[in-house]
């Protein structure tokens, strides 16, 4: 295990209308972030998986890629007329799509990093987000895929000029996932056709012209899949999606959550105990267990383990998001995109809730790699307004928030978690400092801070808003209190106030009067 004097600093890209900038921290000097690498003029800017390079798209012809241990440029390609670019995960090679200028031009393009020459080339007709990147790495690059009609192919990591050098057939095939380490298996996707119902399959990549699955799901009533691997490989996550909800319950279709294991022990749905939409389903960093946010709002959420056994109930709330801490232990439920932004941080280990807060209109989310902030982010172009960073500490606990006038990226130099310490360690040595968290103002961060003392009380839940009533009714339920002498329960306006102080001073006439009498 690490340990925590030799761990790696946490880097921070954020990127506005036409620059990047590269943040050192947290935990920040003074308050404030210190800047490594300064604004950088792009049109748009990725890390590699491992946070080894960082890919910086300068202009629809122009790429560059910074080494991130030195944050100099170390290459630089001229691609004309690049519409999307990716890094493999270890940062070895460069993938670019180009719009075609003829059906037969190969201009999807797999660039060496270190020599900067082609060493592959094919054809693509169309990019989606769906068969983008077209050539897929396992994460440690030593297995190489591409989908193609009706098979999918695999190539010689070690020397690209062989071409394919072996082919998996699979009938219908519309979309493939590598798993990621290792990459031993690869799923693939077979949409409904002519009465034959969808499926997915799981098949070894050692062996791809073996073309039996080891293991297979079929589906009706199927539009779309997202498929998720775990880490090791063992099990696979299938998000099933409709357009049309038999049931008429849903406007936006029906979805199904399957489940299928690569020893072939699980296939079927999982067992969810409420009716309704799959808002999310991820598995932890460990890959032994997984998380799913589903049913009809208020959502519920379940942690189960890699049997499909229910392990923890999160509860039910306005949550569609789960996000695992890299270090194991914690994880945080939280409700973005049209819902309200609540957040509720988990230790899923000791099975306590350690705090609730809110974060209105983020974009994104996600932990750092130590383990310790949880950094979420309103970026253009999905919102104009109020676009901004915020870090919390692993229990809600508000750590920085800055405001700009145009955000459009916030992410977190990647970095492998085990080359930080044990996560209770960690946490140990953070000075919980926490922000009171005020309306955005445009001009940074907010200044007072308070120091909390434990860790359950730093972020109570936050109370609702009370629902609207008209003002007739708020002087009716005044009037009423005062009817049957009971204090109102809201204070009174000022014209309630001074009729009734008028109605008072006419009392105490009337009762001078008669007394004088």
């Amino acid at each position: 295990m690490a340990s925590n004097s030799h761990s790696p600093s946490l880097e921070i890209l954020v990127r506005g209308p036409e620059d990047f900038s590269l943040w050192t921290g947290p935990p920040f000097a003074n308050d404030q972030p210190s800047v490594k690498l300064e604004k950088v003029n792009c049109i748009n800017a990725k890390f590699s998986d491992d946070g080894s390079n960082l890919m910086v798209t300068k202009s629809n012809s122009l790429i560059s890629v910074y080494d991130c241990s030195t944050a100099k440029e170390i290459r630089v390609f001229e691609v004309p007329n690049v519409v999307a670019a990716a890094l493999s995960p270890k940062g070895t090679y460069l993938q670019t799509f180009q719009k075609p200028s003829g059906p037969q031009e190969k201009n999807v393009t797999l660039w060496s990093i270190e020599t900067g020459a082609a060493v592959y080339q094919q054809s693509q007709k169309n990019m989606t987000k769906a068969n983008w990147p077209a050539i897929q790495f396992s994460s440690d690059e030593a297995t190489v895929c591409r989908l193609a009609t009706n098979e999918v192919q695999f190539f010689d990591t070690g020397d690209f000029s062989k071409g394919v050098v072996c082919r998996l057939r699979v009938q219908g095939v519309a979309a493939a996932e590598l798993s990621s380490l290792p990459g031993s298996h690869v799923a693939a996707f077979v949409p409904e056709s002519k009465g034959i119902p969808a499926s997915v399959q799981i098949f070894a990549c050692g062996n791809a012209s073996q073309s039996q699955p080891v293991a297979r799901r079929s589906f009706f009533r199927c539009s779309t899949t997202q498929l998720k691997w775990n880490h090791g490989s063992t099990g696979l996550l299938v998000v099933v999606q409709s357009d049309v909800d038999k049931t008429n319950q849903s406007y936006y279709g029906e979805s199904k959550l399957c489940y299928l294991t690569t020893d072939g022990m699980h296939e079927g749905l999982v067992p969810l105990r409420k009716d309704g939409p799959i808002h999310d389903a991820q598995w932890s960093y460990s890959g032994l267990e997984f998380a799913v946010v589903y049913g009809f709002m208020p959502a519920k959420a379940t942690l189960f383990d890699k049997k499909c056994n229910p392990l923890l109930e999160l509860g039910t709330g306005p949550y569609n998001t789960i996000r695992w801490n890299p270090k194991g232990k914690f994880l945080c439920l939280a409700g973005f995109g049209n819902l309200p932004g609540d957040m509720v941080f988990w230790d899923y280990i000791d099975k306590k809730q350690l705090g609730a807060t809110k974060a209105e209109w983020s974009v994104t989310s996600e932990w750092s790699p130590d383990g310790c902030y949880f950094m979420t982010a309103t970026t253009a172009p999905r919102l104009q307004v109020d676009n901004g960073i915020k870090i919390f500490h692993y229990n809600g606990s508000l750590y920085f928030k800055k405001m700009f006038d145009k955000l459009y990226q916030a992410d977190w130099k990647p970095e492998s978690p085990s080359k930080f310490g044990d996560i209770a360690e960690l946490i140990k040595s953070l000075n919980l400092v926490q922000l009171e968290d005020k309306k955005p103002s445009g001009q940074g961060p907010p200044k007072s801070t308070q120091t909390s003392t434990k860790a359950s009380s730093t972020n109570p839940p936050t109370q609702k808003p009370a629902a609207y009533r008209p003002p007739h009714a708020k002087n009716a339920s005044a009037i009423q209190a005062e009817l049957f002498g009971e204090t109102p329960a809201e204070p009174l306006s000022k014209n309630a106030l001074r009729n009734k102080k008028k109605r008072e001073k006419q009392k105490e006439k009337k009762a001078s009067d008669a007394s004088s009498s």
